[in-house]
């Protein structure tokens, strides 16, 4: 209330038709979800669609109803999710230490930036073999997937981000003596949180690849496994409930660096 009072009745009232637009979208986002899940399983019912092939929303519920009872359920999800987690954690740290690096020396920047490119271009798919061989057939070839998926985007993201500072601001610091590292933690850094953010939104995508494509390569237990398994053996609605879990992992995933957004804009504000 006390925040209210500083505002003009017109900003208040423009301030609720933001609200007021917000709430209708999320409404109108809840909505279509729901007739979309409704159709679909309607024609799974009347057998417009072949449910064998297509499963169904009460065919991936019974389906998770089962791999929960038989205590299989968390020790997928959990796999795959400490898996997401350390990869996207490791390559947003490496990925930020080097791009850091890279704008601190220009010629170090000159030289690698090239194979920085190159090696993003290059399908990570190809590497499996290798990955195998260098990591064995544990958890760790599956992280070292996700980084290597990740790094290689945290760094061109954040590197553009850093490049990207205002020059007037630069050579103003520079004319009143500021040394780089001020002019890094007083300038660079912060003006380069609307990257990091975006960094940080794009590998989350890239994390949840990452593990996947591994567990596709070599698992025993994860949501990957869960679809691959249940496609080898033609239990389609295994494989829909894998992939159904997946999307509420990395929504939610999505829905915390958001929330993180907020914050950070918050905060600047």
């Amino acid at each position: 209330m006390k925040q209210e009072q500083n505002y003009s009745p017109e900003h208040l009232l423009y301030l609720r038709g933001v609200k007021k637009k917000s709430v209708f979208v999320n409404v109108i986002r809840f909505a279509v979800l729901l007739v979309l899940l409704c159709v679909w399983e309607l024609s799974a019912q009347f057998a417009w669609i072949n449910p064998f092939i297509t499963s169904s929303p009460s065919r991936i519920i019974k389906t998770i109803g089962e791999l929960y009872e038989n205590g299989s359920l968390f020790l997928h999800v959990g796999t795959t999710l400490w898996e997401t987690l350390a990869g996207f954690f490791i390559a947003v740290a490496l990925g930020y230490s080097i791009a850091l690096l890279l704008w601190w020396s220009e010629a170090f920047r000159r030289i690698s930036e090239p194979y920085f490119v190159v090696l993003n271009a290059l399908p990570k798919i190809a590497l499996g073999p290798l990955i195998i061989i260098w990591c064995g057939t544990g958890s760790g070839a599956i992280v070292f997937m996700t980084v290597l998926i990740g790094l290689i985007v945290a760094i061109l993201n954040m590197l553009n981000g850093f490049m990207a500072t205002d020059e007037n601001k630069l050579l103003l610091l520079k004319s009143m003596g500021a040394t780089k590292l001020q002019i890094l933690t007083k300038l660079v850094i912060p003006s380069s949180l609307p990257n990091f953010i975006s960094m940080l939104k794009i590998n989350v995508g890239m994390a949840w690849i990452g593990s996947i494509m591994g567990e596709y390569i070599v698992s025993k237990a994860g949501i990957g496994y869960l679809i691959v398994y249940g496609g080898q053996v033609f239990k389609l609605d295994l494989v829909m409930s894998a992939v159904f879990i997946l999307c509420v992992l990395a929504a939610a995933m999505y829905a915390l660096v958001s929330l993180l957004e907020k914050l950070v804009i918050k905060n600047r504000q």
